[in-house]
Order: structure tokens, then C-alpha cells, then sequence
């Protein structure tokens, strides 16, 4: 996975690798020019020196050897001019010494000479060495200047657009309390700033839109909906029908009834996405499981057994903990095999409910998903699983399905 930096970091080690490239570069080239200058002027003085001995040898000046510097004497042959460096000991000096080397072959006056004149670098390497070493001083300093400054200016320059972000962090579409943006004399954050305050503006407007629309659908079901449910019982309790009128205005009846649950799911899940359980508490999970297991026991609706390891306490909307709990048991209820115990166990952090099955579920990446069912013989609305995951994912609760020794296990790990 890839880190992430912030901008003023990732921009200032830009900044600072661009610049020791381009001061190793600098030094690199300053050391190489200056040295090639150095030995130009070596060489000229070596020049401007044979030029001086050969002058006063042609006016027949004697011209004595001061060795190591210079050395004249005279030779049988004349040979090529070379110019080198060497070694040589400088009794002034009582050591080895480096010396650039000029040696020339003239034939003056009758006699061959080979005169040769040397210059000693030692010194000239030194001076090159202190040149870069200052070089390199300066540019440092000079650079870590223009870094400081480089960074308190792109942090003032970027201070509106970082705290701009913060406000986009902070947004919410519950809360009426306008965006304070923060305006900046550069164009783009400028634009940028006025293009947040236009989105955030019309996304309240749709979300309040849409809002306001699934209630009034919700509402305005309702109504239709317990008409044609007192026209039906009317109907069974007014009038002679035949058993297969009863039976058909059984199943319409429970059509109804389905339709009124999906319609509660449904607008439950829209309140869900839009944040509107704000009402946070602490709230005991395993006295409320324990009120729902014996309320299906009573009913002989099933038999159900809460297995209790330690109190389970988690900090959520009373009425989504009524529904997380309700969901999970009614599904564990609904799809148990040959009416077998169901056992509910609940610890300090989590929640696992075991109900019988002769298999495992086919998908059960899709269990959570709005609609799914697992067959189509059930006439469940596909939606019970799908808030338990809605409302786990809203307080970050992690829930999860697995097939163990014959068993459905659905297990919820609270995040506090």
C-alpha cells in the first residue's frame, strides 16, 4: 500500500533533493573548471620560465641550475618536449614535493641544451580544495535559507486550502451550520472556495429534498394501506364468504402486512444513510436480548437459550439496539431447522447467535446486501440483514456469518 505524505512535506523533499543535486553538480563542475584553470596558469608560469632561461642562454647569460626549480645542462641529442607531473624531494622543504614538469630540448648557440623548469601544485591543489570547501559553505547556507523561507511561504500560501479541507471534513448533512470557507487572493483556491460553497449548498438542498420525499411516501402509504386492511377485515367479519375467498383474503392480508414491513424497513434504512439517529446512549444488549428470549419462549415461537459469558453494554441509538437485536434473532428464528434450540451468546465484546441449518449459505458475500435472499421460498423482504449491516457500519461494529458443525453462526464484534 502506498503512504501518503502532505503536500508542504512531499513538496520540501522535492525541494531539498533538487538542491543537493544540484550542489553536488555545482561543486563537481567548480572542481574540475577550477583545477583545469589552475593548471593553465601553472603551465604558463612554466612556459613564461623556459622562455626567460632559453633568452638569457641565446644573450650567453650563465645561466646556473637552482634545483628543483630549474635545471639546465647540456645534452648530446635533442629530443621531444614533454610536460608532466612528478615527484621530486625539495631539500627546502625536506620531504617528497609534487611538481608539474616542463622540459624542452634547444640547440642555442653551437651546444644542445635541455632545459627543464618546475612548478610545485601542492599548493594549487590546496587552494582548490579550500575554493570548493567555501563553494560548498555557501551554497549549504544559502540554501538552507531559501528553504526556510521557501517553506513558511508555501505554508502561508497553503494555509487557506488546508483549512478549507478541514471544514470539508467537519461537513455534515444533518447539521444546518454553514461551512466558514476561508477566501484566498490566489485564483484557484479562490474558485476552489466558491465551487465548495455552491456543492455543499445544493447537496443540502437534494439530501432535504430527498428526505422530505421518503417520508411524505412512507406517510402517504400508511394510510392506503390500513384502508384496504379494515375494507378486508370488514369483509371476513360482515359477510358469508367461501373458504377460498377466505384464502385469498388471508393472502392479501398478509401481502399487506409484508408491504407495511417493507415500507418500516425501508424508510428505516433511508434514516440510517441520512444520520438521523443522533441519540447515542449506553445501552445494556444482553438485558435486551434477554426480554426478546423470553418473549419467544412465552409465545412458543421458538426455543431460544441466552448463554451468558459477561454483560454486553455498547454506546448506540436505543432504537437501532432494538432493531440490530430484533433483526438478527427473527432471522435466526425464521430460517432454524426442526425447531431446534437456538443459543445467543454474548460476551464483554461481542455477540454470536447459533440457529440449525442442513447447509451453508450458497453467497455469503451477498447476505448483507439490500433485497437478497438465499431462496425464493421464503417471503422475507431481503432487508433484516441488510439493516443489522447498516447499523453495524454506522458505529464501525464488525458483523460477520460463518457455517460451523451444522450451524448458522452470526457474529457482531462491537468496536467499544
Amino acid at each position: 500500500m502506498n503512504t501518503k505524505s502532505r503536500l508542504i512535506k512531499k513538496s520540501s523533499k522535492t525541494f531539498l533533493s533538487t538542491g543537493l543535486v544540484l550542489a553536488l553538480l555545482s561543486a563537481l563542475v567548480l572542481y574540475f573548471y577550477t583545477k583545469q584553470q589552475l593548471q593553465n596558469e601553472v603551465e604558463e608560469v612554466l612556459n613564461s620560465t623556459e622562455a626567460r632561461v632559453e633568452n638569457a642562454l641565446e644573450n650567453h647569460f650563465i645561466v646556473k641550475s637552482l634545483p628543483p626549480v630549474i635545471v639546465v645542462k647540456e645534452v648530446e641529442t635533442l629530443l621531444e618536449k614533454s610536460l608532466k607531473d612528478t615527484t621530486i624531494y625539495d631539500p627546502s622543504q625536506d620531504e617528497m614535493e609534487l611538481f608539474r614538469e616542463l622540459s624542452v630540448f634547444k640547440h642555442i648557440n653551437g651546444k644542445n641544451y635541455q632545459i627543464t623548469v618546475r612548478e610545485m601544485v601542492v599548493e594549487s591543489e590546496d587552494f582548490l580544495f579550500a575554493i570548493m570547501i567555501s563553494n560548498i559553505t555557501i551554497f549549504g547556507l544559502a540554501f538552507l535559507f531559501l528553504f526556510y523561507f521557501n517553506t513558511k511561504k508555501n505554508i502561508a500560501l497553503w494555509r487557506p486550502f488546508f483549512k478549507n479541507l478541514e471544514q470539508m471534513k467537519s461537513f455534515s448533512l444533518v447539521s444546518n451550520e454553514p461551512l466558514e470557507l476561508v477566501d484566498s487572493d490566489v485564483l484557484e483556491f479562490s474558485e476552489l472556495k466558491n465551487e465548495i460553497t455552491t456543492l455543499t449548498k445544493k447537496v443540502r438542498a437534494d439530501y432535504e429534498n430527498l428526505k422530505q420525499f421518503t417520508e411524505d411516501i412512507s406517510h402517504e402509504m400508511q394510510t392506503p394501506l390500513a384502508i384496504i386492511q379494515a375494507k378486508l377485515d370488514n369483509i371476513i367479519n360482515h359477510q358469508d364468504i367461501s373458504d377460498k375467498q377466505f384464502d385469498h383474503i388471508t393472502s392479501i392480508q398478509e401481502d399487506i402486512l409484508r408491504l407495511k414491513q417493507l415500507n418500516k424497513k425501508v424508510t428505516t434504512l433511508t434514516k440510517i444513510d441520512n444520520n438521523q439517529f443522533i441519540n447515542i446512549g449506553r445501552i445494556n444488549l444482553t438485558t435486551l436480548i434477554q426480554e426478546k428470549v423470553e418473549s419467544y419462549n412465552e409465545l412458543h415461537l421458538a426455543s431460544l437459550i441466552l448463554i451468558e459469558n459477561d454483560t454486553l453494554e455498547v454506546s448506540m441509538d436505543t432504537y437501532l439496539a432494538e432493531i440490530l437485536v430484533n433483526n438478527l434473532i427473527s432471522n435466526a428464528v425464521k430460517y432454524n431447522i426442526n425447531n431446534q434450540q437456538i443459543s445467543i451468546n454474548t460476551n464483554k465484546k461481542s455477540l454470536h447467535i447459533f440457529n440449525a441449518g442442513d447447509k451453508a449459505i450458497t453467497n455469503p458475500e451477498l447476505l448483507f446486501l439490500r433485497f437478497y435472499r438465499e431462496s425464493n421460498g421464503t417471503k422475507s423482504t431481503g432487508l433484516g440483514l441488510a439493516i443489522v449491516k447498516k447499523i453495524c457500519d454506522l458505529y464501525k461494529f464488525k458483523v460477520s456469518y460463518h457455517f460451523e458443525k451444522e450451524h448458522h453462526v452470526f457474529s457482531v464484534v462491537f468496536s467499544d
